[in-house]
């Protein structure tokens, strides 16, 4: 079975061909500046992250998506360098979608019905579902006959208990407008999931644990027996943890007062906690690569101070995760470009836990390795783990069960 996986954006679309029974990559890449009357990019890949890798790159105009995608089909049944002869070859192309609304809460065969609860989260998506959607119509009409599969970056979160996704708003408000606590990087936390128990050789539906996916945009799940019971991100990836240019959560009242005292609309205010707050707000400054350079090579204060205010949002996290499941945690994993290769970020996030039974080997945290692996002691209780995430296999996997049970 050969699952392709797209992710469009407005401008862009990432892809990656899986042959399942090994769950190899033949080919991957990136379309960049789609629509740009300048021209755009195709960065392709045969064979990735292998001794056997090529490349390919392409400089094109890309008016649309049918036309980078038309190219990619082009790159991918090429003769001499295509990693598959036929589009049949194809059996279902999964697609990230961001967000399902009120009402989606699992991974769907596309239809009418699928697409129409997709425009129906516009409202709730409006940078990513239409790109999205627009990737799942140019797919229709380029690989005839190929089922599509919409996988909902919101559905790990759906399955929370109704108080702890609801705000304590009107009701009837909520209701009408789909108000809730969503939840992000869902594909991501569900990888780590499946995984993290398959580490641990433990049953999923008996497996608890604390998935952190740490980035420039971050977030927490608490998982119980297999199902997320909570997660720090809500109706929006703002709020929760401080975040590269996200300010996470904050007294909700400062909204207003930016309102009244700065006369800023509210798309000015939503701009500014979105994309000049975080990291970038408190030292000027995204990549922790950087921070730590100016704390500890420069003893810049407000890189100190953004690194702390860091660690802290994710500990005072994790503790509430901790408590929610009553301290009966098996695995606490850590995942994404901080979470997997931060060792100051993770020991900050775990110094003075001993309490808890967490005992981390700070010689194995300060190993850099791309493999899944342990860093705590023996008899640490939980078990810390660094997995690398893998969000587009996530994709194919869902693609293929939601395939096979029709």
């Amino acid at each position: 079975m050969k699952i392709l996986v797209l992710n469009a954006g407005s401008s862009s679309c990432k892809y990656k061909l899986f042959q399942m029974e090994d769950q190899s990559v033949l080919c991957s890449g990136l379309v960049e500046r789609i629509g740009d009357p300048n021209g755009g990019t195709l960065s392709h890949k045969i064979a990735p992250d292998t001794d056997k890798e090529e490349k390919i790159f392409l400089e094109n105009p890309y008016p649309d998506h049918s036309v980078a995608i038309l190219q990619v089909i082009k790159l991918i049944t090429d003769p001499e360098k295509g990693v598959i002869k036929d589009l049949k070859e194809i059996s279902v192309i999964g697609h990230r979608v961001l967000h399902g609304g009120f009402y989606q809460t699992a991974p769907a065969l596309v239809d009418e019905k699928t697409k129409d609860t997709i425009r129906k989260a516009f409202p709730l998506g409006p940078l990513h579902n239409p790109a999205n959607l627009t990737g799942i119509e140019v797919a229709e009409k380029l690989f005839p006959g190929v089922p599509n599969v919409a996988v909902f970056d919101t559905a790990f979160g759906m399955k929370m208990p109704r108080e702890a996704y609801t705000y304590a708003l009107p009701q009837d408000l909520c209701r009408e407008l789909q108000i809730r606590r969503y939840g992000f990087h869902g594909t991501s936390h569900t990888y780590l999931v499946h995984r993290g128990a398959a580490f641990m050789k433990k049953d999923l539906k008996d497996f608890n644990c604390i998935t952190l996916h740490l980035g420039n945009g971050s977030s927490l799940g608490c998982v119980k027996n297999g199902e997320c019971i909570d997660t720090s991100m809500g109706l929006t990836p703002l709020e929760g943890l401080v975040m590269g240019t996200r300010c996470g959560s904050i007294d909700p009242a400062i909204v207003p007062y930016l309102i009244e005292q700065k006369g800023m609309t509210a798309q000015e205010v939503d701009t500014l906690m979105n994309k000049k707050s975080g990291l970038l707000g408190l030292c000027g400054k995204t990549d922790m690569r950087d921070i730590h350079k100016l704390a500890d090579e420069e003893n810049n204060e407000d890189a100190k101070l953004a690194r702390t205010m860091l660690i802290r949002s994710i500990k005072k996290t994790l503790g509430a995760f901790f408590f929610l499941l009553g301290g009966k945690v098996d695995a606490l994993i850590f995942s994404a470009g901080i979470g997997e290769n931060d060792n100051i970020v993770r020991k900050g996030v775990l110094d003075g836990l001993e309490g808890l039974g967490i005992k981390l080997d700070e010689k194995l945290n300060n190993v850099r390795s791309g493999e899944e692996r342990c860093i705590s002691m023996p008899d640490s209780k939980p078990c810390v783990l660094i997995l690398p995430t893998n969000e587009e296999l996530q994709i194919a996997l869902t693609a293929a069960e939601v395939l096979n049970a029709q």
